[in-house]
């Protein structure tokens, strides 16, 4: 089955020193570029995450500090990263919790703001969830009728990132609706559709420290838009003012504003913060 694209795919995984936004680092980005046309781009790289890879990690990934010590950095492959990136959606499998958030705060780190919530982000492990709940192995044994141990490496970013995109392809084809009588059970081949299905939360930032909440009246009611839909507004998730609009708090407390960026929340946080910030000044 051939995407339904109207503009790039970028199916991508990440290796990385650890689980910590904050703290961790990308040792290998691998991705596969599809463009609407059909045509296929792929790129490997190692990554010089300027700290140690734990010796877990290494065991896990095979990939060691004598292999990344000549590699460039994040910051030296950013710009040519963002620009292959531009104006692409992306897909991957467990990326809307962990590959998205980590690649955009690495871009941060680097100083150049590239706007994920501008992009579809489509999660093949989130479709999987959904539709049958296993792992990567399982997904690519389920969907593409092989074991993922006979075809690939194991915790590889290259090769799970093929693995990913042969598993979102079998999807689409074994949800399509000419595989499955019963609507619910059918996946539509469109990547507006795809990323909303992917979509698990109500976070504005990835660390879900802000979320979207309904817009109520004064009696309580959601608000409803020209085009049918709730409209929703950013809200804190967290500490003394959680459950308030971020709005109402910048307003309210200025200095929480300043607060929030001296402390250690991920860069992201910081950029949504500040973005919402600025759409305020602007609207005044």
């Amino acid at each position: 089955m051939k995407l339904n694209l109207k503009r790039p795919l970028v199916v991508f995984d990440l290796e990385t020193t650890g689980l910590d936004l904050v703290n961790d680092r990308i040792i290998q980005i691998s991705y596969i570029k599809i463009h609407p046309d059909g045509r296929e781009e792929r790129k490997d790289l190692l990554v010089n995450p300027g700290k140690s890879i734990p010796v877990e990690v290494v065991q896990l990934t095979g990939i060691t500090n004598e292999q990344v010590a000549q590699a460039p950095t994040f910051k030296e492959l950013a710009a040519d990263l963002a620009a292959a990136f531009r104006g692409c959606d992306f897909a991957g499998f467990n990326s809307n919790h962990f590959d998205v958030p980590l690649l955009a705060e690495e871009f941060l780190r680097a100083e150049i703001d590239f706007d994920f919530s501008a992009c579809r982000l489509i999660d093949a492990l989130t479709i999987f969830h959904k539709m049958e709940r296993r792992n990567l192995a399982a997904a690519y044994q389920f969907y593409c009728g092989r074991k993922m141990a006979d075809d690939f490496a194991a915790h590889r970013a290259d090769q799970d990132a093929e693995a990913t995109y042969r598993v979102l392809m079998g999807q689409l084809d074994k949800y399509s609706a000419e595989n499955q009588e019963e609507e619910e059970r059918r996946l539509q081949n469109d990547m507006d559709f795809l990323s909303d299905f992917s979509k698990t939360d109500d976070n504005v930032d990835f660390a879900g420290r802000i979320v979207w909440r309904p817009l109520l009246d004064a009696q309580g009611q959601e608000v409803v838009g020209p085009d049918g839909r709730v409209i929703k507004k950013e809200y804190f998730n967290f500490g003394k003012y959680k459950g308030m609009a971020v709005t109402e708090v910048l307003q309210r407390d200025p200095g929480y504003y300043s607060w929030m960026l001296g402390a250690e929340f991920t860069n992201n946080t910081k950029q949504v913060l500040t973005r919402i910030r600025l759409r305020e000044f602007n609207n005044q």
